[in-house]
């Protein structure tokens, strides 16, 4: 008698526990119908058990993946072990939306999966128990680290004041590109490119109009390039373009047409209207390159030409008939 009071009492322990605890308990049978269904998938499905006992999982989750989640669950019928989905390989399984306070702007509920075997007295697995946690703030607060350390990387590798690469990260990209083009052999072209007079500007206008020149030249420079090249501010009046997969002849087209549409443009400002030219030299990928270090030289020896003959113009570099600089 008292033994089958103890188990009268620990069944309805169990019962009420399974009700209480803060995570969805589901229960399937072999053929994917509901056998239990907790209060946990109750307050977040909006169903009450009566209403979806006995009925087939995926016909009352209609958005669930069913060849996926059957893929899962027969290795747990077969093998008589347990299986795990954790949200960084998929978010949820089921699209509750999300009601923590803390993390509410997250649109729906990250979930953890468990997926138990239900091995009957014959050890045969004819029920599998699927565990649903709610981990929404450890995923918004990993997703929000994350995104904190990328911006911090951004932040790291970007010059504040125009917004391009900073030139530390420029040179790494460069570098790599050299790295590509020494193993592929194949052909890339650097320009180098600074503002003519540039001292004037800030001798005349301050050092602030400076600054609104150099950003509007860096929007007009991003506006111009491919999602492949990689542009950056080298240093004070600046900049460098990489051209990937790109010959002198064409770069000098692309340069012209930069070099036409910064002398076109009118920088304003407090109301003051300010015009400016740039120099732009070019240097197309070579074996005579000792590194990439010499790829910039060499670029910058055809921008100390360009400026030398008059500014406002393109030069390539002539890896036949150097210039003495």
């Amino acid at each position: 008698m008292t033994k089958k009071t103890l188990d009268i009492e620990e069944f309805h322990w169990i019962v009420d526990m399974l009700q209480t605890i803060d995570v969805g308990l589901v229960v399937l049978d072999r053929d994917y119908r509901i056998q239990v269904w907790n209060s946990f998938m109750e307050n977040h499905s909006g169903m009450r058990p009566f209403e979806v006992k006995g009925e087939e999982l995926f016909k009352v989750f209609k958005d669930l993946q069913k060849d996926w989640f059957m893929q899962k669950s027969e290795s747990v019928f077969q093998l008589k072990s347990r299986a795990f989905i954790t949200w960084e390989l998929r978010p949820c399984l089921f699209q509750f939306k999300n009601y923590r306070p803390i993390t509410g702007t997250e649109a729906f509920m990250y979930q953890n999966i468990s997926i138990s075997p239900l091995v009957s007295t014959e050890g045969i697995v004819s029920h599998i128990c699927v565990i649903i946690y709610d981990v929404t703030d450890i995923a918004s607060n990993k997703k929000a680290l994350e995104k904190a350390n990328s911006d911090l990387e951004t932040l790291s590798r970007t010059d504040r004041l125009t917004l391009l690469n900073n030139r530390g990260y420029w040179e790494e990209c460069l570098q790599s590109e050299y790295s590509r083009l020494q193993r592929y052999g194949t052909v890339a072209s650097l320009v180098m490119f600074d503002i003519d007079h540039f001292k004037n500007v800030n001798d005349i206008y301050g050092h602030q109009a400076g600054d609104e020149v150099l950003r509007v030249l860096a929007r007009l420079l991003k506006d111009s390039l491919r999602k492949t090249d990689i542009a950056g501010r080298y240093g004070g009046e600046e900049f460098g373009i990489i051209l990937g997969h790109t010959s002198a002849e064409n770069s000098h087209i692309y340069c012209e047409r930069l070099r036409q549409m910064i002398e076109a443009t009118t920088v304003i400002h407090n109301e003051i209207e300010i015009k400016v030219t740039i120099s732009l030299g070019i240097c197309e990928s070579s074996e005579n390159l000792d590194g990439y270090q010499s790829w910039i030289e060499k670029t910058d020896q055809a921008l100390y030409l360009a400026k030398e003959s008059g500014r406002n113009q393109t030069v390539i570099f002539d890896h036949n008939h150097p210039p003495v600089v």
